[in-house]
């Protein structure tokens, strides 16, 4: 009789209170493997851990990756990181059904924070010039894209334009409406195209949330708008947690600000680190679980499957038997 009385309390314990389901937002990961056709046609191979040769891109995929990003240049020798190169990659990602972020740099090679330089062709443009070739650009290299039958979820406008873009003309420190009227103009530029695709404004060291005030602030009072804000942040394998910290701090003052969602659209560590590493982008993603009204979109590995000191770049996630690390477990662990 007992035994029947528990059954009874337990079969209505569970119709009324079925058992719970934790059904929460989980930021994606993402990486940017530019390099990979450079690389490829250097010789470089990749493997799974268990030794096997993969083609890159469905190793990221396998990987836990679920989302590429791709830089541009215009005119860049070499052909690298053109739109050609750009569009043979980009199809690669699409066929496996990843995500795309597409980031025009609008130079002819790196744009970052020391450096914003216009491409050759366009040294000698006004600003009214130049507001018209970025727009050309922008659209040219999208509607390739489209006639390929892909659409890009996220596109950038500028890469870590922490002072502005195309210098000396877009300086922000210099000329902060003239910096947004470029920003204005590639955003004009992708919803012309599709009004569907996410345009970014990124800068770089998110752990600095006085640069962060002084840009975003200003492009707006400028009249620049966006849809994603995304950040850059290296931290070193002693100040992790910190910088971690002060980022996250970062991407809650600009939900809070700006309603707008945030992506960190690149991290890196150095490739010997990989345990590290791995602590790192495992609370770095617990930390974004947490942002309001799941406005954290995910984390992009900058170039993880470069090793062997590719190019001279340290912080990736494969070691240099060209095989994924331990930091990279991250990806596929919920």
């Amino acid at each position: 009789m007992r035994k029947g009385f528990l059954y009874i309390f337990l079969f209505s314990c569970i119709c009324c209170n079925p058992p719970l389901t934790v059904d929460r937002y989980l930021p994606l990961w993402g990486a940017d493997i530019s390099w990979v056709t450079e690389m490829e046609a250097a010789g470089r191979k990749f493997y799974a851990s268990d030794g096997t040769q993969k083609d890159p891109f469905l190793l990221m995929k396998e990987l836990g990756v679920a989302a590429i990003r791709l830089r541009v240049w215009v005119n860049p020798a070499g052909g690298w990181n053109g739109t050609a190169d750009l569009i043979a990659k980009a199809r690669r990602a699409h066929q496996l059904g990843l995500k795309l972020l597409i980031n025009f740099h609008y130079s002819d090679f790196w744009a970052d924070p020391g450096k914003q330089n216009p491409p050759a062709m366009w040294n000698s443009f006004t600003i009214a010039q130049m507001t018209t070739a970025i727009r050309a650009h922008t659209r040219e290299v999208l509607l390739a894209l489209q006639t390929e039958g892909i659409r890009p979820d996220w596109v950038q406008v500028g890469n870590e334009t922490n002072d502005g873009m195309l210098w000396p003309l877009g300086k922000a420190s210099v000329s902060m409406p003239t910096y947004a009227s470029f920003f204005r103009a590639g955003y004009e530029a992708v919803k012309s195209v599709d009004t569907s695709m996410q345009v970014m404004v990124h800068l770089s060291n998110g752990y600095d949330r006085a640069l962060y005030e002084w840009n975003l602030n200003g492009l707006k009072q400028a009249g620049a708008k966006w849809d994603v804000v995304g950040m850059s942040l290296y931290p070193s394998v002693s100040n992790w947690r910190s910088l971690t910290d002060q980022c996250i701090s970062t991407l809650h003052w600009v939900v809070s600000q700006y309603q707008t969602p945030v992506m960190i659209t690149e991290v890196g560590m150095p490739a010997d680190q990989p345990d590290t590493c791995y602590s790192f982008l495992r609370y770095f993603k617990t930390q974004l679980n947490v942002i309001p009204n799941s406005m954290a979109l995910g984390i992009f590995y900058w170039e993880p499957q470069s090793y062997a000191s590719w190019k001279g770049y340290g912080l990736g996630a494969f070691d240099d038997s060209g095989k994924p690390t331990r930091a990279l477990q991250a990806f596929r662990e919920p």
